[in-house]
């Protein structure tokens, strides 16, 4: 680490690290293991699983609200990281459990656990940032951080994969919780370097008790979710989403709340806040349809096919998928299955064979009975965090070039160039999906690689600087509390993301699919552009430094 920076970053870096390689570990398998029918999966079709998948994802970044506000006002921030991960840990573990029943228990343990975690472990950083010193570096250090993150994502995915091609998918969700548990091990040694940012700030006049912000909020939360769930039909296209979205409501509704009881001084940097959270849901959306959208791109439209030469090496990272060609079978579209029987008479989905082989032409189809070895489609999840560890010194050290001759952008001007930038990430999707004659041919995987690559530009001018923007804005007493508001804006967004994976099949031309992304994109970085003058205005009156 530069040695301007302060000493917490290492440990910081590094707890996050090994959290994401626990989270995107289970990540990168979730998609696949749910709708796996011959190894052991859950034998979904991919519409229930983009559902799941989408709710997942949107609740794990809806419960940072509690988490932040837990550790603000009761808790602080090491102990609530601490709790946090721990949660974590078992809820992955808990994955390698056979059963529906152990699996929906997990997830729940991942969502609180993340929870109370990533929302604190960003704010004690953006703490230990605010001492005048560090200050002037506060943009650079949380792209630092964030490729900490990116470097635990790309090295989880051929544990993942080795592990789950040589052993079996609970080896390597066990894996994932063993990485979570280390980051907690490893941000305790780090304590004596940031234990002075963690201090519960006093509340003022105008903020309501913790007891009360819980019960107008959780409280209507879950009984406007329940309600979604049981409404007869769907509203927005499925019983999670309708739960979802009636719940997420009384929570969105809380941060409108303290916008509007909070004093002059508050106003103005809270309202920009939830401005750009509000902007930011666009950007998840899309950025988030890696794990089901791309996924199913990776595994079904991407040729996978690994080259003689390498078939060695790959084989010995355990990397390798092994498919088999049967000429007699009938291939399947991506979301129907054939019903039949295992050895105990037990019904069971399964497709007449590999779906991988519909979209390949009869001259290149394998003889019949040929195995073909391919790339783990999880590989394809280390794309984006391959390119964010490539490219983040370049972009910190661009703005750092620009900063030196007085023309860096503002936070909010690189907000906006990564809401368009996402945009014209979708364009090449665009394109791959014309190449391959819509799905009618295997696409080659460098257009997959260069999508990731682009969107991954975006990512690193908007994340981070969301992040670097709320430690800057945030009334201190509330900087937990508003962390928490952008990982609510990320869980609309993801969930946002599934419901328009849902999709997928309902587009016969896939490339209309990613026309839909791109015109999303493209208005929300109009938006934030309309914006930016008060947002630079906002952040000169109440940062000025």
């Amino acid at each position: 680490m530069n040695k301007k920076h302060p000493k917490a970053l290492p440990y910081l870096f590094l707890s996050e690290m090994w959290e994401r390689f626990g989270f995107y570990l289970m990540l990168g398998l979730f998609f696949l293991y749910m709708t796996d029918t011959q190894s052991g999966g859950l034998a979904m079709d991919k519409k229930q699983a983009s559902d799941i998948f989408g709710t997942f994802i949107a609740l794990v970044y809806l419960t940072p609200f509690v988490g932040g506000l837990l550790a603000d006002r009761v808790l602080g921030y090491r102990t609530s990281i601490t709790i946090g991960g721990i949660l974590m840990g078992i809820g992955y573990c808990g994955l390698a459990i056979e059963g529906t029943t152990p699996f929906y228990i997990s997830l729940l343990l991942i969502c609180i656990g993340n929870g109370f975690f990533k929302p604190n472990i960003s704010t004690i950083l953006g703490n230990v940032y605010n001492a005048p010193e560090y200050k002037h570096l506060k943009d650079s250090g949380y792209n630092i951080f964030y490729m900490g993150i990116n470097i635990g994502a790309f090295v989880c995915n051929f544990f993942g994969a080795y592990l789950r091609n040589t052993f079996s998918w609970g080896a390597a969700f066990t894996a994932a919780g063993i990485g979570m548990f280390i980051g907690v091990i490893v941000f305790w040694l780090g304590n004596k370097h940031f234990k002075h940012a963690d201090v519960i700030k006093p509340t003022q006049p105008e903020d309501m008790p913790v007891s009360k912000i819980l019960s107008i909020t959780i409280l209507p939360m879950l009984v406007a979710g329940y309600i979604g769930w049981i409404i007869p039909g769907n509203i927005f296209g499925s019983d999670s989403t309708d739960a979802f979205i009636l719940g997420a409501i009384p929570v969105a509704g809380y941060y409108i709340n303290i916008l509007l009881r909070s004093n002059a001084t508050d106003r103005k940097p809270i309202g920009a806040l939830l401005a750009v959270f509000g902007v930011a849901i666009i950007f998840w959306a899309i950025f988030k349809q890696n794990g089901t959208a791309l996924t199913t791109w990776a595994e079904s439209y991407s040729d996978r096919e690994i080259p003689g030469a390498l078939v060695a090496p790959a084989t010995t990272l355990g990397v390798v998928q092994e498919i088999k060609y049967q000429k007699d079978s009938v291939p399947l579209i991506d979301h129907q299955f054939k019903v039949a029987r295992d050895a105990n008479d037990k019904i069971i989905k399964t497709w007449d064979y590999p779906s991988y082989f519909k979209n390949i032409p009869e001259s290149k189809l394998p003889q019949d009975g040929q195995t073909v070895k391919l790339v783990s489609t999880e590989l394809a999840q280390s794309i984006n965090p391959f390119w964010v560890i490539v490219l983040t010194p370049l972009v910190v050290g661009f703005f750092a070039f620009l900063k030196k001759r007085n023309k860096e952008p503002s936070t909010p001007w690189k907000i906006f160039f990564g809401l368009f930038i996402t945009a014209l990430s979708t364009l090449v999707m665009i394109g791959a999906s014309y190449a391959c004659h819509n799905g009618l041919e295997k696409s080659s995987l460098l257009w997959l690689v260069g999508a990731y690559g682009v969107i991954t530009v975006g990512e690193l001018f908007l994340s981070p600087m969301a992040l670097s923007l709320v430690s800057k804005l945030a009334p201190p007493r509330l900087t937990a509390l508003l962390m928490g508001g952008w990982f609510l804006s990320t869980s609309i967004g993801n969930k946002l993301s599934g419901v328009l994976a849902s999709m997928w099949d309902g587009y016969e031309h896939k490339a209309n699919f990613f026309w839909v992304n791109f015109t999303l994109a493209s208005i929300t970085a109009f938006i934030i552009l309309l914006m930016i003058k008060w947002l630079n205005r906002t952040i000169k009156e109440h940062n000025p430094n």
